[in-house]
Formats: C-alpha cells, structure tokens, sequence
C-alpha cells in the first residue's frame, strides 16, 4: 500500500495468481468490460507467442471516497508458465491482496497445486508470511465439462479460511464479486495494520459500499 498524506491518496496492489491459462488476464478484461470507464483507466496486455501475459496486466482503478480520500486498485496478473518464475515473483513485490485463479477443470488439479505452492514460495522470497497476505480463490471455467463439482468446492471453501468463488470469466460471471471479495479481505488487513479509519475518516462498510456502487454490484442482504 502506498500513502500520500498531502493528496489523500492510497493506492492499493492486488496480484492475480494462478496457472497458464487459468483465466487471470480474462478476469481483467472481464472487469475492463463490465465498469464504467470512468471508473477505470487503461488496460495494458503485453502478449507474446509462448504465454499470453509475459510481464503483467495493469488495470487502475480509482474513485473518490465521501470523506475526500481518494483510493486507487491497481490490479496486475502474473504470466503462469514456468519458465517466467522470475517475473511472478517481481510481480508480488508489495503486494496487498491475491486473487488465486483456478482452472476448475479435473485435469488442471496438479498445475494448480503446483502454481499454489509457487504462489506461496514467490510470497516468502518477498518477505511476506503467505497465510498472513489476504486471499480469495476463484474457481473458473464452471462452464466446462469434467470439472470440480460444486459440492467439492462448497466442501473445501467450509474447510478453509479463504473466501472461495465460482466464475466464467469469459461471460463476465463471478469476475467482480471475486474483486469486491479481495478488496473487501484486503481492507480489512490494512485496516487492521495502519487504522485508516482514524486517519482518513472512513470506514470499512463505507468503501466497501462505494466500491460496490462504483462496480455496479448490489450490496450484499443482510
């Protein structure tokens, strides 16, 4: 997270994490897509012939809260092949929230395991501790065939601690509840850390609301 106390500005980092192919880049294609473009500012792709995200997608985005501070979401991927390591881990320099994108095909099972674990490795290596870094999983391409049931996944997410959700990223289903969701986990660790609440005058429930409002998403029924 990043501060400046003269403009009333934080800017906030959120990576999405996960294996080749998994959906990360359509998630933020998806998100381009689907808010107001006045919300949002350009979305950079950088694609070569052997992956199709070799550095990161940057998607900005930026409202205003009603208490003058104005909050910033910069949203990157991380390419998911192997070989690009060494840019996953740049990646995730100061990073505040993932979102671990996971291919829900039954195939896929031992790449996302292994990109889980390289997730959490890259985590260390930046001197983070990875079960303190805010987390959501997103499990995606829940319009394939073969695929995890939705009673597995129901049965992991009430084992673990993480928020766990369910997207076809291409149609733009469950993109921006996920985002909202790490936002959300995300907030709530820096609030916890740095009491934004006492110095800027806004609480949590309130830019959650507005990012909600800014998205386009209902607030959740109590």
């Amino acid at each position: 997270m990043q501060i400046d106390y003269k403009t009333r500005e934080l800017t906030v980092k959120l990576v999405y994490y996960g294996p080749a192919l998994s959906g990360k880049t359509t998630n933020l294609e998806a998100i381009h897509r689907l808010i107001d473009p006045q919300f949002c500012g350009r979305l950079m792709n950088l694609e070569t012939r052997d992956d199709r995200t070799l550095f990161f997608d940057l998607l900005p985005l930026a409202f205003e809260s009603a208490s003058g501070l104005h909050v910033r979401i910069k949203l990157f991927t991380v390419p998911g092949q192997v070989m690009h390591d060494a840019t996953r881990r740049l990646v995730l320099q100061g990073v505040d929230g993932v979102a671990f994108i996971a291919d829900s095909q039954l195939s896929e099972t031992h790449a996302n395991l292994d990109a889980f674990r390289n997730m959490q490795k890259n985590l260390r290596e930046n001197g983070f501790v990875p079960e303190e870094v805010p987390l959501v999983i997103q499990f995606n391409k829940r319009d394939l065939p073969n695929i995890r049931s939705d009673e597995e996944i129901d049965y992991q997410a009430a084992r673990g601690t993480e928020p766990v959700f369910k997207a076809i990223a291409l149609r733009g289903v469950g993109v921006l509840e996920t985002l909202i969701g790490l936002f959300e986990r995300t907030w709530a660790s820096l609030e916890a850390k740095h009491g934004l609440e006492e110095k800027f005058g806004v609480g949590p429930e309130a830019i959650i609301g507005e990012m909600r409002a800014r998205l386009g998403v209902p607030m959740e029924a109590a």
